[in-house]
């Protein structure tokens, strides 16, 4: 669809946002980002970004960024940015986001969702998608979910750079096949799925052409870069009990646990039937690890 109208991104300062932003400008799309009142948006504006100063929390300041837009993608989590407002910017938040693009009346909007996310009423950082989807679909906005497997280049680094380790850290059973997917992977079908044929609510699982365990996934990291990397796995009871005890203090301790736990039970595996018709063949786990593995490389100076 050819419109001068840009596609706002929320999200735009974080890792996935800010890949979002590039696949959007390399498709010859114009660019709004949402931006809090107190973010630095040097990097996107040199890029020729349109910039909206906002906050999630203000639904007032979402119907004045969405106002002449086309369409919106969503990235924003807090579960991953941490902070006092972590729960808040996922639960009102979002419904801030779905009630501003009722008001102003955006063609399509765009969420970045969770793989199972409807089936995982004690994965609070999960279920908070699903009411997430239930809401925009209850207000009548026209939204597609894109519903991504786990970042392997987050798990990849959690623990530290992995080539320098020489392994990776990892919860529970490093066998059990999951669903992964790179942040640049999805940071493409976000951008494409503003104009896909898409059904008004679709959820749209987003993997690799087959689920990989820990391990394997490990293996064929190892076989793209020529070092050998293992998997640290770090019981899952371990982690459990650390989140009774921390949830008090720390819920995000008690979410990854029930992740983790989630992932252990081997249903975390995506049905990628309709990202192929929409965006083409799913990368395969060998090339995915390659190009993770030249990333890894880059970054650590070999």
């Amino acid at each position: 669809m050819t419109t001068t109208a840009p596609v706002l991104v929320v999200g735009a300062t974080g890792n996935l946002g800010g890949q979002v932003v590039d696949a959007l400008l390399d498709i010859g799309k114009p660019v709004r980002a949402l931006v809090r009142p107190t973010t630095d948006a040097g990097t996107l504006e040199s890029l020729g970004v349109e910039i909206a100063r906002g906050d999630m929390l203000d639904v007032d300041s979402l119907v004045t960024a969405m106002t002449g837009a086309d369409a919106v993608i969503t990235t924003a989590a807090g579960y991953t940015r941490g902070g006092k407002n972590a729960d808040d910017i996922d639960t009102i938040g979002n419904a801030n986001l779905a009630e501003a693009a009722h008001r102003s009346g955006i063609r399509k909007f765009v969420l970045t969702s969770i793989l199972t996310s409807d089936r995982t009423p004690d994965v609070p950082h999960f279920w908070h998608k699903k009411l997430a989807e239930d809401r925009l679909e209850s207000l009548g906005v026209p939204f597609v979910a894109l519903r991504p497997g786990a970042f392997l280049d987050q798990i990849a680094t959690m623990g530290g750079d992995p080539i320098s380790k020489g392994r990776f850290l990892w919860v529970g059973n490093a066998n059990t096949p999951l669903t992964f997917v790179l942040i640049a992977d999805l940071a493409r079908y976000l951008a494409a799925a503003v104009d896909a044929d898409t059904e008004v609510g679709e959820r749209i699982d987003v993997g690799w052409d087959r689920p990989v365990g820990a391990r394997e996934a490990a293996r064929l990291l190892s076989d793209a870069i020529g070092q050998d990397i293992s998997v640290r796995a770090i019981p899952a009871p371990l982690v459990r009990a650390a989140g009774t005890v921390t949830s008090r203090f720390v819920p995000i301790i008690k979410d990854m646990a029930a992740m983790f736990s989630w992932f252990d039970a081997g249903n975390y595996v995506a049905d990628i039937t309709r990202q192929t018709e929409l965006f083409g063949p799913a990368p395969t786990a060998e090339d995915a690890t390659l190009r993770l593995g030249h990333r890894l490389t880059s970054s650590s100076g070999r």
